[in-house]
């Protein structure tokens, strides 16, 4: 039987599986250092897949732009335009003309603008258009507010179907939102370009390259919100109170 002078001399022993002159303290400062390194590696793993995959969407994302046409015979209850350049305005009315959709909303109109000053833009040929089949919605100051007022305005008026009418560039961003604000409606995109933006080739461009990062950017973070679980259609929240006639 070991005596205990016997026992602390045999726990000076070498370890088997260890380097000689390893004890258990030294053996276990090892390990935690290497699992910091994996952790390290898994970490810096992690971030470089997460930039690839950024990097990778960005592409995908110009060249959906990039390649964005308008459909050839596009036909809806009505179409909604979002403001932001004279062109959408100008794209949605001849659709109107064409007899493509009934009736029109135009999102997002600033408060200031009359109807007289939209008819001297739309001109003589559409001013009976103006009285008859256009809406003029004022509440809207973002692209989350028009998708709140295009759902009002599409549910006040009973319709299943809508062309959207934007810049082609901030088509997936529109789409997103609308499409989330009124997952029972068809929505057929019509993306009118701005020919001063050079999205052909965008790399070669930096007004067009900012552009389109600043929208990709916006475009993720709107697709993360309506990914969140308690994610609400927009405009549902105060509805009644601002459910008033769009005019």
């Amino acid at each position: 039987m070991n005596t205990p002078t016997d026992w602390k001399r045999d726990t000076a022993a070498p370890v088997p599986g260890l380097p000689a002159g390893e004890d258990a303290t030294a053996r276990n400062m090892r390990v935690r250092r290497s699992r910091k390194r994996w952790l390290r590696a898994g970490v810096t793993a992690l971030f470089a897949a997460c930039v690839l995959a950024l990097v990778v969407g960005f592409f995908e994302f110009a060249e959906r732009v990039a390649r964005a046409a308008p459909p050839i015979d596009p036909r809806a209850d009505a179409i909604v335009v979002l403001t932001g350049g004279s062109a959408r305005i100008d794209g949605a009315l001849k659709l109107l003309d064409e007899g493509r959709a009934s009736r029109l909303l135009i999102s997002g109109v600033n408060p200031d603008v009359s109807s007289d000053d939209l008819a001297h833009v739309v001109g003589d040929n559409m001013r009976a258009s103006l009285d008859c089949c256009i809406d003029l919605g004022r509440d809207a100051a973002d692209t989350i507010g028009n998708a709140a007022e295009t759902r009002r305005w599409a549910k006040a008026q009973g319709f299943s179907s809508l062309i959207v009418v934007t810049s082609d560039y901030h088509m997936p961003r529109s789409m997103s939102e609308l499409a989330s604000a009124m997952p029972d409606v068809d929505l057929t995109p019509f993306p009118v370009s701005n020919p001063e933006l050079h999205f052909a080739d965008w790399w070669h461009d930096p007004r067009t390259f900012v552009l389109l990062v600043r929208e990709y950017g916006k475009y993720l973070f709107a697709r993360a919100r309506h990914a969140l679980p308690s994610q609400a259609s927009p405009g549902t929240s105060g509805e009644i109170s601002r459910d008033r006639e769009i005019r």
